[in-house]
Protein backbone atom coordinates (compact mmCIF):
# COMPACT_ATOMS: atom_id res chain seq x y z
CA UNK A 1 0.00 0.00 0.00
CA UNK A 2 1.32 3.47 -0.89
CA UNK A 3 2.41 5.37 2.19
CA UNK A 4 0.65 8.66 2.84
CA UNK A 5 2.85 11.60 3.82
CA UNK A 6 1.78 15.02 5.09
CA UNK A 7 4.08 17.99 4.72
CA UNK A 8 3.41 20.93 7.03
CA UNK A 9 4.38 24.16 5.30
CA UNK A 10 4.80 25.21 1.66
CA UNK A 11 8.10 27.05 1.92
CA UNK A 12 11.02 26.01 -0.27
CA UNK A 13 12.04 23.13 2.01
CA UNK A 14 8.52 21.73 2.26
CA UNK A 15 7.78 22.08 -1.45
CA UNK A 16 11.11 20.44 -2.36
CA UNK A 17 10.51 17.53 -0.01
CA UNK A 18 6.96 17.11 -1.29
CA UNK A 19 7.92 17.08 -4.97
CA UNK A 20 10.71 14.56 -4.44
CA UNK A 21 8.66 12.29 -2.17
CA UNK A 22 5.86 12.23 -4.73
CA UNK A 23 8.41 11.38 -7.43
CA UNK A 24 9.61 8.53 -5.20
CA UNK A 25 6.11 7.05 -5.15
CA UNK A 26 4.57 8.35 -1.94
CA UNK A 27 1.13 9.95 -1.73
CA UNK A 28 1.91 13.49 -0.58
CA UNK A 29 -0.32 16.23 0.79
CA UNK A 30 0.99 19.68 1.74
CA UNK A 31 -0.82 21.79 4.31
CA UNK A 32 -0.02 25.50 4.30
CA UNK A 33 -1.26 28.02 6.85
CA UNK A 34 -1.22 30.88 4.34
CA UNK A 35 -2.93 31.32 0.98
CA UNK A 36 0.05 31.03 -1.37
CA UNK A 37 3.15 28.85 -1.83
CA UNK A 38 6.70 29.95 -1.06
CA UNK A 39 6.65 30.59 2.67
CA UNK A 40 8.62 33.78 3.30
CA UNK A 41 9.34 34.01 -0.44
CA UNK A 42 5.94 35.48 -1.22
CA UNK A 43 4.65 38.52 -3.07
CA UNK A 44 3.12 41.83 -2.02
CA UNK A 45 1.26 43.45 -4.91
CA UNK A 46 -0.56 46.76 -4.39
CA UNK A 47 -1.20 50.00 -6.28
CA UNK A 48 0.73 48.74 -9.29
CA UNK A 49 3.83 47.91 -7.23
CA UNK A 50 5.23 44.41 -6.76
CA UNK A 51 7.50 43.56 -3.84
CA UNK A 52 9.26 40.33 -2.94
CA UNK A 53 8.38 40.15 0.75
CA UNK A 54 11.17 37.71 1.60
CA UNK A 55 14.47 36.67 0.03
CA UNK A 56 15.70 38.78 -2.86
CA UNK A 57 19.22 37.54 -3.61
CA UNK A 58 19.30 34.64 -6.10
CA UNK A 59 22.67 33.04 -5.31
CA UNK A 60 23.99 29.51 -5.97
CA UNK A 61 22.06 28.92 -9.21
CA UNK A 62 23.53 25.41 -9.36
CA UNK A 63 21.43 24.37 -6.36
CA UNK A 64 18.24 25.53 -8.06
CA UNK A 65 19.24 23.73 -11.25
CA UNK A 66 19.91 20.54 -9.31
CA UNK A 67 16.35 20.64 -8.00
CA UNK A 68 14.78 21.04 -11.43
CA UNK A 69 17.14 18.46 -12.96
CA UNK A 70 15.72 15.80 -10.61
CA UNK A 71 12.56 16.04 -12.71
CA UNK A 72 14.18 16.35 -16.12
CA UNK A 73 13.62 20.10 -16.07
CA UNK A 74 15.61 23.31 -15.90
CA UNK A 75 14.87 26.64 -14.26
CA UNK A 76 14.49 28.07 -17.78
CA UNK A 77 11.39 25.90 -18.21
CA UNK A 78 9.69 28.06 -15.58
CA UNK A 79 11.35 31.48 -15.39
CA UNK A 80 13.99 33.63 -17.04
CA UNK A 81 17.18 34.52 -15.17
CA UNK A 82 19.21 37.68 -15.67
CA UNK A 83 22.65 38.17 -14.10
CA UNK A 84 22.87 41.56 -12.43
CA UNK A 85 25.77 43.86 -13.24
CA UNK A 86 26.75 45.34 -10.92
CA UNK A 87 25.78 42.66 -8.46
CA UNK A 88 25.14 45.37 -5.89
CA UNK A 89 26.30 48.81 -4.79
CA UNK A 90 27.61 49.83 -1.38
CA UNK A 91 27.53 53.29 0.18
CA UNK A 92 30.20 54.11 2.78
CA UNK A 93 30.54 56.90 5.30
CA UNK A 94 33.97 58.23 4.31
CA UNK A 95 34.67 56.59 0.94
CA UNK A 96 33.15 56.81 -2.51
CA UNK A 97 30.48 54.17 -3.27
CA UNK A 98 31.58 50.73 -4.47
CA UNK A 99 29.72 48.91 -7.23
CA UNK A 100 30.60 45.22 -7.34
CA UNK A 101 30.94 44.22 -11.00
CA UNK A 102 29.83 40.80 -12.16
CA UNK A 103 33.10 40.33 -14.07
CA UNK A 104 35.78 38.87 -11.80
CA UNK A 105 38.66 40.74 -13.43
CA UNK A 106 36.80 44.01 -12.95
CA UNK A 107 36.14 43.02 -9.33
CA UNK A 108 39.87 42.39 -8.82
CA UNK A 109 40.58 45.83 -10.24
CA UNK A 110 38.11 47.35 -7.79
CA UNK A 111 39.85 45.63 -4.87
CA UNK A 112 43.23 46.74 -6.18
CA UNK A 113 42.02 50.36 -6.36
CA UNK A 114 41.17 50.24 -2.66
CA UNK A 115 44.24 48.35 -1.38
CA UNK A 116 47.49 47.73 -3.24
CA UNK A 117 47.94 44.01 -3.94
CA UNK A 118 44.33 43.19 -3.04
CA UNK A 119 43.43 42.17 -6.60
CA UNK A 120 45.81 39.23 -6.59
CA UNK A 121 44.90 38.40 -3.00
CA UNK A 122 41.23 38.29 -3.98
CA UNK A 123 42.04 35.68 -6.61
CA UNK A 124 43.84 33.54 -4.00
CA UNK A 125 41.04 34.07 -1.47
CA UNK A 126 38.43 32.96 -3.99
CA UNK A 127 40.47 29.93 -5.05
CA UNK A 128 40.35 28.76 -1.45
CA UNK A 129 36.67 29.72 -1.19
CA UNK A 130 35.94 27.60 -4.27
CA UNK A 131 37.42 24.54 -2.56
CA UNK A 132 35.15 25.18 0.41
CA UNK A 133 32.16 25.64 -1.87
CA UNK A 134 32.89 22.45 -3.81
CA UNK A 135 33.39 20.44 -0.61
CA UNK A 136 30.85 22.15 1.62
CA UNK A 137 28.12 22.17 -1.02
CA UNK A 138 29.05 18.65 -2.14
CA UNK A 139 28.78 15.51 -0.03
CA UNK A 140 28.83 17.29 3.33
CA UNK A 141 25.76 19.43 2.86
CA UNK A 142 23.55 16.49 1.81
CA UNK A 143 24.29 14.36 4.88
CA UNK A 144 21.32 13.85 7.23
CA UNK A 145 23.68 14.89 10.06
CA UNK A 146 21.90 12.74 12.63
CA UNK A 147 25.26 11.78 14.17
CA UNK A 148 28.95 12.56 13.87
CA UNK A 149 29.46 8.97 12.70
CA UNK A 150 28.22 10.01 9.25
CA UNK A 151 31.40 12.05 8.89
CA UNK A 152 33.73 9.15 9.78
CA UNK A 153 34.62 8.47 6.20
CA UNK A 154 38.28 8.84 5.27
CA UNK A 155 37.48 10.71 2.09
CA UNK A 156 35.25 13.14 3.97
CA UNK A 157 37.79 13.51 6.77
CA UNK A 158 40.45 14.48 4.22
CA UNK A 159 38.05 16.95 2.63
CA UNK A 160 37.05 18.37 6.03
CA UNK A 161 40.57 19.71 6.55
CA UNK A 162 39.89 22.09 3.66
CA UNK A 163 36.82 23.56 5.32
CA UNK A 164 38.69 25.58 7.96
CA UNK A 165 35.97 25.03 10.54
CA UNK A 166 37.95 26.19 13.58
CA UNK A 167 39.01 29.60 12.26
CA UNK A 168 36.52 32.45 12.15
CA UNK A 169 35.59 34.05 8.86
CA UNK A 170 36.71 37.36 10.37
CA UNK A 171 40.27 36.11 10.99
CA UNK A 172 40.33 34.34 7.65
CA UNK A 173 39.43 37.48 5.69
CA UNK A 174 41.99 39.55 7.61
CA UNK A 175 44.74 37.14 6.56
CA UNK A 176 44.26 38.49 3.05
CA UNK A 177 43.01 42.06 3.41
CA UNK A 178 43.67 45.05 5.65
CA UNK A 179 41.41 47.80 4.35
CA UNK A 180 38.16 47.99 6.37
CA UNK A 181 36.06 48.45 3.23
CA UNK A 182 37.29 45.19 1.70
CA UNK A 183 36.80 43.40 5.00
CA UNK A 184 33.22 44.65 5.27
CA UNK A 185 32.47 43.75 1.64
CA UNK A 186 33.47 40.17 2.36
CA UNK A 187 31.78 40.00 5.77
CA UNK A 188 28.39 41.38 4.73
CA UNK A 189 26.76 38.05 3.73
CA UNK A 190 27.61 36.72 7.18
CA UNK A 191 26.14 39.61 9.15
CA UNK A 192 22.93 39.73 7.11
CA UNK A 193 22.37 35.95 6.99
CA UNK A 194 23.76 34.38 10.11
CA UNK A 195 25.96 35.65 12.91
CA UNK A 196 28.82 37.95 13.80
CA UNK A 197 31.82 37.25 11.55
CA UNK A 198 34.04 36.50 14.55
CA UNK A 199 31.65 33.68 15.56
CA UNK A 200 31.18 32.18 12.08
CA UNK A 201 33.51 29.45 10.73
CA UNK A 202 35.78 30.35 7.82
CA UNK A 203 33.92 27.64 5.91
CA UNK A 204 31.43 30.36 5.00
CA UNK A 205 33.90 32.13 2.73
CA UNK A 206 32.11 29.85 0.27
CA UNK A 207 29.40 32.55 0.38
CA UNK A 208 31.95 34.98 -1.08
CA UNK A 209 32.59 32.51 -3.88
CA UNK A 210 28.85 32.29 -4.51
CA UNK A 211 28.65 36.08 -4.50
CA UNK A 212 31.69 37.14 -6.53
CA UNK A 213 32.13 34.16 -8.88
CA UNK A 214 28.77 32.43 -9.32
CA UNK A 215 27.05 35.79 -9.33
CA UNK A 216 23.87 37.55 -8.29
CA UNK A 217 20.89 36.75 -10.50
CA UNK A 218 17.34 37.95 -10.83
CA UNK A 219 14.36 35.86 -11.96
CA UNK A 220 12.32 38.18 -14.17
CA UNK A 221 9.03 38.87 -12.45
CA UNK A 222 10.63 38.52 -9.02
CA UNK A 223 11.57 35.80 -6.58
CA UNK A 224 7.96 34.70 -6.33
CA UNK A 225 8.38 33.26 -9.84
CA UNK A 226 10.76 30.72 -8.27
CA UNK A 227 8.22 29.91 -5.57
CA UNK A 228 5.57 29.31 -8.23
CA UNK A 229 7.98 27.14 -10.22
CA UNK A 230 8.82 24.82 -7.33
CA UNK A 231 5.12 24.62 -6.52
CA UNK A 232 4.34 23.76 -10.16
CA UNK A 233 6.91 20.96 -10.15
CA UNK A 234 5.11 19.46 -7.18
CA UNK A 235 1.74 19.72 -8.94
CA UNK A 236 3.24 17.97 -11.98
CA UNK A 237 4.43 15.17 -9.68
CA UNK A 238 0.97 14.72 -8.18
CA UNK A 239 1.37 16.58 -4.88
CA UNK A 240 -1.89 17.77 -3.36
CA UNK A 241 -1.73 21.27 -1.88
CA UNK A 242 -4.11 22.57 0.76
CA UNK A 243 -3.81 26.30 1.44
CA UNK A 244 -5.39 28.22 4.32
CA UNK A 245 -4.99 24.98 6.26
CA UNK A 246 -3.32 25.62 9.60
CA UNK A 247 -2.36 22.60 11.70
CA UNK A 248 -3.57 22.78 15.30
CA UNK A 249 -2.00 19.57 16.59
CA UNK A 250 -0.13 16.39 15.69
CA UNK A 251 -1.32 13.32 17.55
CA UNK A 252 0.41 9.95 17.74
CA UNK A 253 -1.89 6.99 17.12
CA UNK A 254 -1.64 3.22 17.27
CA UNK A 255 0.26 1.37 14.56
CA UNK A 256 2.73 4.25 14.21
CA UNK A 257 0.34 6.58 12.45
CA UNK A 258 0.03 10.30 13.02
CA UNK A 259 -3.11 12.41 12.93
CA UNK A 260 -3.19 16.07 11.96
CA UNK A 261 -5.92 18.24 13.40
CA UNK A 262 -6.46 20.94 10.81
CA UNK A 263 -8.17 24.15 11.80
CA UNK A 264 -11.84 23.90 10.87
CA UNK A 265 -11.52 20.33 9.58
CA UNK A 266 -11.60 16.80 10.94
CA UNK A 267 -8.49 14.78 11.77
CA UNK A 268 -6.53 13.31 8.87
CA UNK A 269 -4.28 10.29 9.36
CA UNK A 270 -0.87 9.76 7.75
CA UNK A 271 1.95 7.24 7.81
CA UNK A 272 4.62 9.94 8.01
CA UNK A 273 4.71 13.68 8.62
CA UNK A 274 7.35 16.18 7.53
CA UNK A 275 7.38 19.36 9.56
CA UNK A 276 8.55 22.07 7.17
CA UNK A 277 7.04 24.90 9.18
CA UNK A 278 8.70 26.47 12.19
CA UNK A 279 10.48 23.62 14.02
CA UNK A 280 10.11 25.23 17.45
CA UNK A 281 6.38 25.82 16.96
CA UNK A 282 5.78 22.24 15.84
CA UNK A 283 7.74 20.77 18.75
CA UNK A 284 6.41 22.98 21.52
CA UNK A 285 2.88 23.82 20.35
CA UNK A 286 1.60 21.03 18.09
CA UNK A 287 2.92 17.94 19.87
CA UNK A 288 1.81 16.53 23.20
CA UNK A 289 4.50 16.89 25.84
CA UNK A 290 5.25 13.17 25.79
CA UNK A 291 6.04 13.36 22.07
CA UNK A 292 8.42 16.33 22.20
CA UNK A 293 12.10 15.72 21.50
CA UNK A 294 13.34 19.26 22.09
CA UNK A 295 11.90 21.04 25.14
CA UNK A 296 11.65 24.81 25.50
CA UNK A 297 14.92 25.10 27.43
CA UNK A 298 16.74 23.56 24.46
CA UNK A 299 15.59 26.43 22.25
CA UNK A 300 16.42 29.20 24.70
CA UNK A 301 20.11 28.25 24.45
CA UNK A 302 20.21 28.57 20.66
CA UNK A 303 21.73 31.53 18.85
CA UNK A 304 19.31 32.89 16.29
CA UNK A 305 20.14 34.69 13.09
CA UNK A 306 18.60 38.18 12.91
CA UNK A 307 15.06 39.22 12.51
CA UNK A 308 14.33 42.04 10.09
CA UNK A 309 12.53 45.35 10.03
CA UNK A 310 11.18 45.67 6.49
CA UNK A 311 9.60 48.51 4.55
CA UNK A 312 7.83 48.19 1.22
CA UNK A 313 7.96 51.61 -0.43
CA UNK A 314 6.60 53.02 -3.67
CA UNK A 315 7.82 56.33 -5.10
CA UNK A 316 6.27 58.45 -7.85
CA UNK A 317 9.66 58.99 -9.47
CA UNK A 318 12.75 56.89 -10.14
CA UNK A 319 15.23 57.38 -7.29
CA UNK A 320 18.69 58.09 -8.76
CA UNK A 321 22.11 56.71 -7.79
CA UNK A 322 20.83 53.29 -6.69
CA UNK A 323 21.20 49.79 -8.11
CA UNK A 324 18.84 46.82 -8.00
CA UNK A 325 20.61 45.80 -4.75
CA UNK A 326 22.15 48.58 -2.65
CA UNK A 327 23.83 48.27 0.75
CA UNK A 328 24.06 51.25 3.09
CA UNK A 329 27.19 50.65 5.13
CA UNK A 330 27.59 54.32 5.99
CA UNK A 331 27.35 53.42 9.69
CA UNK A 332 29.60 51.59 12.19
CA UNK A 333 29.52 47.91 11.17
CA UNK A 334 30.63 46.51 14.55
CA UNK A 335 28.19 48.62 16.56
CA UNK A 336 25.18 47.40 14.61
CA UNK A 337 26.41 43.79 14.87
CA UNK A 338 26.79 44.15 18.63
CA UNK A 339 23.22 45.47 18.90
CA UNK A 340 21.99 42.36 17.12
CA UNK A 341 23.99 39.74 19.01
CA UNK A 342 25.74 41.07 22.14
CA UNK A 343 23.58 43.72 23.77
CA UNK A 344 20.27 43.45 21.91
CA UNK A 345 18.70 46.78 21.15
CA UNK A 346 17.36 48.89 18.34
CA UNK A 347 20.41 50.05 16.38
CA UNK A 348 21.54 53.62 16.98
CA UNK A 349 22.72 54.05 13.39
CA UNK A 350 21.49 51.07 11.38
CA UNK A 351 23.06 49.42 8.41
CA UNK A 352 20.38 48.61 5.86
CA UNK A 353 19.81 47.15 2.42
CA UNK A 354 17.48 48.17 -0.40
CA UNK A 355 16.04 46.06 -3.20
CA UNK A 356 14.77 48.13 -6.13
CA UNK A 357 13.73 45.44 -8.57
CA UNK A 358 11.93 47.99 -10.77
CA UNK A 359 15.39 49.16 -11.92
CA UNK A 360 15.79 45.76 -13.62
CA UNK A 361 12.19 44.71 -14.14
CA UNK A 362 9.60 47.22 -15.45
CA UNK A 363 6.81 44.91 -14.29
CA UNK A 364 7.64 45.75 -10.66
CA UNK A 365 6.30 49.32 -10.71
CA UNK A 366 4.14 51.62 -12.83
CA UNK A 367 6.01 53.45 -15.60
CA UNK A 368 8.27 56.18 -14.26
CA UNK A 369 7.86 54.97 -10.66
CA UNK A 370 10.12 53.07 -8.27
CA UNK A 371 9.59 50.14 -5.93
CA UNK A 372 11.88 49.60 -2.98
CA UNK A 373 12.16 47.03 -0.21
CA UNK A 374 14.24 48.22 2.76
CA UNK A 375 15.68 45.66 5.19
CA UNK A 376 17.28 46.48 8.55
CA UNK A 377 18.67 43.40 10.34
CA UNK A 378 17.71 43.50 14.02
CA UNK A 379 17.86 41.34 17.12
CA UNK A 380 15.17 38.75 17.77
CA UNK A 381 15.00 39.99 21.39
CA UNK A 382 13.05 43.14 20.43
CA UNK A 383 9.38 43.99 20.07
CA UNK A 384 8.45 46.25 17.18
CA UNK A 385 5.95 49.07 17.70
CA UNK A 386 4.37 51.60 15.38
CA UNK A 387 6.57 54.33 16.88
CA UNK A 388 9.70 52.28 16.22
CA UNK A 389 8.67 51.64 12.63
CA UNK A 390 7.98 55.34 12.05
CA UNK A 391 11.33 56.30 13.60
CA UNK A 392 13.39 53.99 11.42
CA UNK A 393 11.50 54.88 8.26
CA UNK A 394 12.49 58.51 8.89
CA UNK A 395 16.12 57.42 9.37
CA UNK A 396 16.07 55.43 6.12
CA UNK A 397 14.49 58.25 4.11
CA UNK A 398 17.03 60.74 5.46
CA UNK A 399 19.94 58.46 4.53
CA UNK A 400 18.45 57.90 1.08
CA UNK A 401 18.24 61.66 0.62
CA UNK A 402 21.90 62.02 1.63
CA UNK A 403 23.11 59.58 -1.02
CA UNK A 404 20.64 60.19 -3.84
CA UNK A 405 20.23 63.96 -3.64
CA UNK A 406 16.45 63.69 -3.75
CA UNK A 407 13.96 64.32 -0.94
CA UNK A 408 12.54 60.82 -1.08
CA UNK A 409 9.81 61.42 1.51
CA UNK A 410 8.22 63.96 -0.84
CA UNK A 411 7.85 61.27 -3.50
CA UNK A 412 6.64 58.45 -1.27
CA UNK A 413 3.18 57.33 -2.42
CA UNK A 414 2.97 53.83 -0.91
CA UNK A 415 4.34 52.26 2.26
CA UNK A 416 3.87 49.16 4.36
CA UNK A 417 6.09 47.72 7.06
CA UNK A 418 6.80 44.24 8.34
CA UNK A 419 8.71 43.12 11.44
CA UNK A 420 9.02 40.55 14.23
CA UNK A 421 5.33 40.44 15.13
CA UNK A 422 4.47 39.78 11.49
CA UNK A 423 6.95 36.91 11.23
CA UNK A 424 5.37 35.38 14.33
CA UNK A 425 1.77 35.80 13.18
CA UNK A 426 2.36 34.70 9.59
CA UNK A 427 4.88 31.87 10.13
CA UNK A 428 4.88 31.10 13.88
CA UNK A 429 8.52 32.16 13.60
CA UNK A 430 10.50 31.45 16.77
CA UNK A 431 11.11 34.86 18.39
CA UNK A 432 10.23 36.46 15.06
CA UNK A 433 13.47 35.33 13.43
CA UNK A 434 13.80 35.92 9.69
CA UNK A 435 16.62 33.50 8.85
CA UNK A 436 16.68 30.63 11.35
CA UNK A 437 19.65 29.64 13.47
CA UNK A 438 22.95 31.48 13.25
CA UNK A 439 25.76 29.71 11.39
CA UNK A 440 28.06 29.25 14.38
CA UNK A 441 30.42 26.30 14.84
CA UNK A 442 28.27 24.91 17.67
CA UNK A 443 25.20 25.03 15.43
CA UNK A 444 26.61 23.22 12.42
CA UNK A 445 25.76 19.74 11.10
CA UNK A 446 24.80 17.30 13.89
CA UNK A 447 24.73 20.20 16.37
CA UNK A 448 21.61 21.65 14.72
CA UNK A 449 18.10 20.41 15.57
CA UNK A 450 17.85 16.97 13.91
CA UNK A 451 15.79 16.11 10.85
CA UNK A 452 14.09 13.24 12.71
CA UNK A 453 12.09 13.26 15.92
CA UNK A 454 13.65 11.30 18.77
CA UNK A 455 10.21 10.36 20.11
CA UNK A 456 8.14 9.67 16.99
CA UNK A 457 9.93 7.58 14.38
CA UNK A 458 7.67 8.80 11.57
CA UNK A 459 7.98 12.56 12.23
CA UNK A 460 10.66 14.48 10.32
CA UNK A 461 11.79 18.07 9.93
CA UNK A 462 13.26 20.29 7.23
CA UNK A 463 13.76 24.02 6.85
CA UNK A 464 15.93 26.80 8.19
CA UNK A 465 16.06 25.63 11.81
CA UNK A 466 17.57 22.26 10.92
CA UNK A 467 20.36 21.25 8.51
CA UNK A 468 21.97 22.73 6.58
CA UNK A 469 20.97 26.27 7.60
CA UNK A 470 19.42 29.58 6.51
CA UNK A 471 18.92 30.79 2.95
CA UNK A 472 16.99 29.66 -0.12
CA UNK A 473 19.54 27.16 -1.52
CA UNK A 474 19.96 25.53 1.93
CA UNK A 475 16.16 25.30 2.21
CA UNK A 476 16.03 23.38 -1.08
CA UNK A 477 18.84 21.14 0.12
CA UNK A 478 17.05 20.57 3.44
CA UNK A 479 13.97 19.33 1.61
CA UNK A 480 16.09 16.98 -0.47
CA UNK A 481 17.89 15.62 2.60
CA UNK A 482 14.69 14.63 4.37
CA UNK A 483 13.07 13.24 1.22
CA UNK A 484 16.07 11.02 0.52
CA UNK A 485 16.28 9.91 4.13
CA UNK A 486 12.64 8.82 4.06
CA UNK A 487 13.10 7.08 0.70
CA UNK A 488 16.13 5.16 2.00
CA UNK A 489 14.60 4.17 5.33
CA UNK A 490 10.84 3.92 4.80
Amino acid sequence: MTKKIAVIGAGYAGMTAAALLSKYGYQVSVFEKNSTPGGRACLLEKNGFKFDKGPSFYWMPDIFERFFNHFGKSSSDYYSLSRLNPSYKVFWNDHSPSSLPSDLDACKSLFESIEAGAGQKLELFLQEAKVKYDVGMGDFVYLPSLSFAEYLDWRLIKEAVKLDMFTSISKHIKKYFNHPILIQLLEFPILFLGAKPKDTPALYSMMNYADLVLGTWYPMGGMYEVSKAIYQVGIEQGVEYHFNSEINSIQSLEHDRLALLIKGKSNLEFDLVVGAGDYHHIETKLLAEKDRSLPENYWTKKVLAPSALLYFLGFDTIIPNLEHHTLFFDAPFDEHAAQIYDTPGWPDIPLFYTNSSSLSDPQSAPAGQHNMVVLIPVSTELVDTDDIKAKYLDIVLHRLQKHTGIVCKNHLIFQESYAQRNFISDYHSFKGNAYGLANTLMQTGPLRPPIRSKKLKNLFYCGQLTVPGPGLPPAIISGEIVANYIKNNF
